[in-house]
């Protein structure tokens, strides 16, 4: 049994003339303790995706199952990391993510709980603004917030709505470490979307990508066949990452251009610029 388990999921939104099916057909299995990245196009149903899997919406048909239960509302046993932040205005950084965690362990006494908001805060580099407010931060900084505070919830399942987009290149790279540390240590599943190949490379044990909607679902998986811990350096050299990476390069330019044909519509690609590369 799929610790995660999507089958013949379809959302529409409005109704008659108006109505629009953003996702079409999804299926999807994901088993215990494994790494998937969703890389997809911008516009795409991503983000619709992530809300049904964390039960946020419901699917107009077909069902998802998590531990072989419909989701039927959100749970702790699922940690969403959203990109919007998602932060109480009124709280401090440290207030934040400790109303998560507080709610996350409610028979915890406090002391404790105060012990993982600082290990969380610390990780994402937040100590210096731990008192602060979402609006005395930038928007990097809210974002690394959001990532300590469903972190600290030591969830079952971590679900990864294109968090790090918004982080420059230095603390994105650190984050994504901190986010495979802590998956590798106890192997919890982990769901990432994204629209950055190289990152779902990194971190994936196997990518799979989203056509572009309306009637988004899912293309053919690429299984990431890399040995871990890996070095992001030494990819650059990896004949798998580069034969991996231009496959699905490809793949996701190639439907790019036969959506175009058949809608007339253009659309954003992932970050999936082309090295030059030698097969």
């Amino acid at each position: 049994m799929a610790y995660l388990e999507l089958n013949n999921v379809s959302k529409v939104y409005g109704q008659g003339n108006t109505c629009t099916e953003v996702l079409s057909n999804i299926n999807l299995k994901i088993d215990e303790g494994e790494f998937v990245a969703i890389v997809g196009f911008t516009g795409s149903g991503k983000s619709t995706l992530v809300n049904l899997i964390n039960g946020l919406l419901q699917p107009t048909t077909g069902e998802v199952e998590f531990k072989g239960i419909p989701v039927t509302g959100t749970s702790h046993e699922r940690g969403v990391i959203f990109q919007n932040y998602s932060l109480l205005p009124w709280l401090s950084v440290s207030q934040n993510v400790y109303m998560a965690v507080k709610e996350a362990f409610p028979k915890e006494k406090k002391s404790v709980l105060m012990e993982r908001v600082k290990k969380y805060v610390t990780m994402v580099n937040l100590g210096p603004a731990q008192n602060k407010r979402p609006r005395e931060l930038s928007g990097g900084m809210r974002q690394r917030v959001a990532v300590a505070r469903a972190l600290a919830m030591n969830p079952e399942m971590i679900i990864m709505d294109e968090p790090l987009g918004a982080l420059d290149a230095l603390t994105r790279g650190n984050l994504q470490d901190e986010i495979l540390k802590i998956w590798s240590q106890d192997k919890r599943t982990a769901l990432l979307i994204t629209n950055d190949v190289d990152e779902g490379i990194y971190m994936a044990d196997r990518i799979i990508p989203m056509k572009p909607g309306p009637n988004a679902t899912l293309g053919p998986e690429f299984k990431i066949n890399i040995d871990r811990p890996r070095d992001k350096t030494a990819l650059n050299d990896n004949p798998e990452y580069k034969k991996t990476r231009n496959k699905i390069i490809e793949y996701l330019m190639d439907i790019g251009e036969e959506r175009k044909s058949a809608t007339g519509a253009t659309y954003k690609l992932p970050d999936l610029t082309p090295k030059n590369f030698v097969a």
